[in-house]
């Protein structure tokens, strides 16, 4: 949890590998995953680098295993889902992977060819056994003049006159062949129009439609007849055909030539049909074999790409023959890091050690959380909001309490919760089933990932559940009501409802319901009026908890980075200005629920009017009667009109005096936050600009001084000479041993861009303050259209359904209804209800508490890792 609080010490390494260690050490580091390389090289290009030629290599294999992988899809054939982890290949290996993978793109690619020429030639074959088959039919069907005789009927009339010719002057050909269906009407079209009619057009659909021999789809296709007179007309018809994709087969004219082709072409057809099995039958030998091996094929040359990746982001030393790397390393894994360096070495068979070295920077570091499976969720919810800024306080610990807490508090059900709960549970106890393979299933995926927040929101969706005593809309009476009603059946009749006066009706020696609310407001007229009023006061109560604990948490972030001026001039005014308006708020709520009861619920204070009435200054003071020795502001009996005693008026001893002056705190913190910082700041900067300028005459003072009387020069411990000449006799100005210019990283000092700077940060806190705890008032409106839908639902489906009295239909009906209810239940109340309910739990995070002390503004620690490699997925 240490780690989790505040994100781990980096530190920025630089690592000198030997290059023939460099591959093996770079792959022991992507197994360790526990570090961030730099590129050394951002203006170099990607086809410059050293290592571009291994690079290609490596694509050229993927993209030989991503031609396996879809012929392994377009057979059905899955990778097998193995939980297995090989190491990188020595790069003389690579040679024998790429030897196997071409061996087997070139296999599968000339059997693909061969099996697509058996298809095409197996198409054609069927297509004109089918156009022998039907065309035989077509001559079979006219008797013995046979369509040949239909056609000359049909054609044999004088186009001038419109009168007929003998027939035996009519001199009719055919041709044959196969059309796709959806192309016939408008072939027979064109046809028509372009021949004036003067063609014969006979068609019939072919029963089983045929496979296309590239893509495998089934086709169907239509055998056509066209009879027409002249090689005029058979040429159009053939162009035509030639326009639609029509394929034109030869076929014989007489029966006995027909049935002879016919015999032949079956013959064709079962020795092709043998010879595609065949083919078929090595193909998946093929894809077999390479199916058992895809998956660590894909692996490993994921890997040798992202190591000869992170090789290309070194600097390569041509005089040591050696790499170096700098890379960001968190300081607890250090040793892992020199033990995975020495392991590389060993493998490599070098003799020379990798050297770590650690580097001291100014530059900011990459923010890391050690997380779990159970903490990742809740990082993940922060780390949407923003990256920490680098060891500033991570609020993911709090939110995993908060978050499920103020989730329920709006949810709060104990039916609904306990159901989230078992759905959560049986996510996480089938964990490792529904994360071991790659689901399609988006929305599923979702839910497995969150199954622990899942099963956190349901479990304390119960326990509020069981606070507000509803469970499905119904109260349950565990312990036993501390209300016990006096009333007899005959009083009851004569009015529809009563009021329960505590004097006489309240059990005072039980005491109050010992866990929640007493069950006996379910039942009562006024149950809304008295849920709201605890649910609002229980709102602002969490409201300002949590914010109060954004503050606090500042100031840790304060003292960590030592900002002193931060802690006096933002953190305690934040603090005074809270705790003045809204903290004094949660104050009288709890004096309200203390100190009045049944006794004096005339005079009770309304905490809203009274809290306006405090910024506006408006105050109704109480009247001590005559001869009254009692506390005037007891909660007592007396009569209120008595001591001018109303909801509105005063309620507590030196209540003005009290209010006025935390109203003068609250408005004196507001330019405190807005003037002091900049103020201070200004005062720091002309500091140190008349620190520099004194340095500076100082140096012009002794460095005329020594050049009147030179002196010996003094070593320093890097080899400088102190006063400006370096061991090998060159020399050294002033301004690069940083005497008599200004620091190059000091930022120029904008008394305006300060002022507005903090302006915004004061008016965003001030209003923050107010708006914020106007939103958690979000707790007690969800909570209120929770617990309504639920209490609807119940009215309208599951009570209706209790009131058939039937005997054996009432049964069903009912059972009908509960089916409804069920559904409507978990699909609007539990998640719908539930998506709304995570919704702005998440704005309250987000928003309300995270801005009161978290900044966001760093970047991720993203090591160089192997793990995210494990998935053969080729697709990217």
């Amino acid at each position: 949890m240490g780690a989790l609080f505040r994100s781990e010490e980096m530190n920025l390494c630089q690592i000198f590998l030997q290059s023939e260690a460099a591959y093996a050490c770079v792959s022991e580091l992507g197994e360790l995953g526990m570090v961030q390389f730099k590129d050394l090289n951002p203006d170099v290009n990607a086809f410059q680098r050293k290592f571009v030629s291994e690079i290609m290599r490596c694509e050229e294999m993927e993209r030989k295993l991503r031609y396996i992988h879809r012929e392994l899809k377009k057979d059905g054939m899955k990778i097998p889902d193995r939980d297995e982890n090989p190491k990188a290949p020595a790069p003389k290996e690579m040679i024998d992977l790429e030897a196997t993978f071409e061996k087997i793109e070139s296999e599968l690619k000339e059997v693909n060819t061969n099996a697509e020429a058996l298809r095409r030639n197996y198409l054609e074959l069927t297509e004109l056994k089918e156009v022998l088959k039907k065309t035989q039919i077509f001559f079979a069907e006219h008797g013995r003049h046979g369509i040949v005789d239909d056609a000359q009927h049909a054609l044999a009339h004088d186009e001038g006159g419109g009168g007929f010719v003998p027939v035996t002057s009519v001199q009719l050909g055919f041709v044959a062949g196969v059309i796709p269906r959806e192309k016939v009407p408008a072939f027979e079209r064109l046809l028509w129009f372009a021949n004036r009619g003067n063609t014969f057009l006979k068609h019939d659909e072919i029963d089983q439609p045929l496979e296309d021999p590239v893509s495998g789809d089934a086709i169907s296709k239509c055998v056509f007849l066209i009879f027409f007179q002249g090689e005029q007309l058979k040429a159009r018809v053939r162009k035509i055909c030639e326009g639609f994709k029509a394929t034109l087969y030869p076929c014989p004219e007489s029966a006995s030539e027909r049935v002879e082709m016919l015999n032949g072409v079956s013959t064709r057809l079962e020795d092709l049909n043998t010879v595609l099995h065949q083919t078929e039958d090595h193909r998946k030998r093929v894809l077999m074999s390479a199916q058992k091996e895809i998956r660590p094929w894909i692996i490993k040359v994921k890997k040798i790409k992202a190591i000869y990746h992170t090789l290309n982001m070194c600097n390569f030393d041509v005089s040591h023959n050696s790499l170096i790397a700098e890379c960001w390393t968190p300081v607890s894994g250090l040793e892992e890091i020199q033990s995975a360096l020495k392991h590389g070495t060993e493998l490599s068979g070098s003799t020379v050690p990798s050297i770590l070295h650690r580097m001291q920077t100014k530059e900011v570091p990459p923010t890391y959380f050690k997380t779990n499976k159970f903490t990742t969720v809740f990082q993940e919810i922060i780390d949407a909001y923003g990256i920490a800024t680098y060891q500033e306080v991570n609020p993911a610990p709090y939110a995993i309490i908060s978050f499920p807490f103020l989730f329920a508090v709006m949810f709060g059900d104990f039916g609904h919760g306990f159901i989230m709960f078992l759905a959560g549970l049986w996510m996480v106890i089938t964990e490792k089933k529904l994360t071991s393979g790659k689901s399609d299933n988006e929305i599923m995926s979702m839910f497995v990932g969150g199954r622990y927040i899942i099963t956190m929101m349901g479990l304390f969706s119960v326990y509020t559940g069981l606070i507000y005593n509803d469970c499905f809309s119904k109260s349950v009476n565990i312990f036993g009501s501390g209300w016990h009603p006096s009333y007899d059946f005959r009083t009851l009749q004569k009015e529809t409802s009563w009021t329960m006066n505590p004097a006489d009706h309240f059990d005072n020696t039980t005491g109050p319901y010992p866990f929640g609310v007493d069950p006996i407001w379910q039942s009562s007229m006024n149950k809304i009026t008295f849920t709201n009023s605890l649910k609002m006061k229980m709102s602002v109560i969490f409201g300002v908890s949590q914010m109060l604990l954004g503050v606090l948490l500042s100031f840790v972030n304060h003292a960590y980075f030592r900002r002193p001026l931060n802690v006096f001039c933002e953190f305690i005014p934040q603090l005074v200005f809270l705790m003045c308006l809204f903290g004094y708020l949660v104050a009288l709520v709890f004096y309200k629920w203390l100190f009045f009861t049944a006794e004096c619920p005339q005079y009770a204070p309304q905490l809203l009017i009274q809290f306006i009435n405090m910024f506006l200054l408006t105050y109704t003071p109480r009247v001590m009667p005559a001869n009254f020795t009692g506390d005037l502001y007891a909660c007592t009996s007396i009569e209120p009109t008595s001591i001018n005693a109303t909801s509105q008026t005063v309620f507590f001893e030196h209540q003005q005096p009290i209010q006025i002056t935390l109203v003068i705190l609250a408005l004196l913190m507001v330019p405190t936050m807005l003037l002091v910082k900049p103020f201070v700041l200004r005062a720091r900067h002309n500091a140190r600009v008349k620190r520099r300028q004194g340095l500076y005459a100082t140096s012009q003072r002794t460095l005329i001084h020594n050049e009147e009387h030179p002196e010996p020069a003094v070593r320093g411990k890097d080899n400088i000479a102190i006063n400006g000449e370096e061991e090998d006799g060159g020399i050294v100005g002033h301004s690069e041993v940083g005497i008599s210019e200004p620091e190059e990283d000091e930022e120029e000092f904008d008394m305006g861009e300060v002022f507005i700077h903090q302006a915004i940060h004061t008016i965003e806190y001030c209003l923050g303050c107010i708006s914020h705890t106007a939103s958690y008032l979000r707790l007690w409106a969800l909570s209120l259209a929770h617990a309504q839908l639920s209490e609807v639902l119940w009215s309208m489906l599951f009570r209706f359904g209790l009131t058939f009295d039937m005997a054996y239909v009432g049964g069903i009906l009912l059972w009908a209804v509960f089916g409804a209810f069920a559904v409507v239940t978990v699909a609007v109340l539990l998640l719908m209800e539930g998506l709304s309910a995570f919704l702005h739990t998440l704005r309250l995070h987000w928003v309300e508490f995270n801005s009161k002390f978290y900044m966001g503004d760093g970047y991720k620690f993203a090591p160089y890792n192997f793990k995210h490699l494990l998935d053969a997925d080729l697709d990217e």
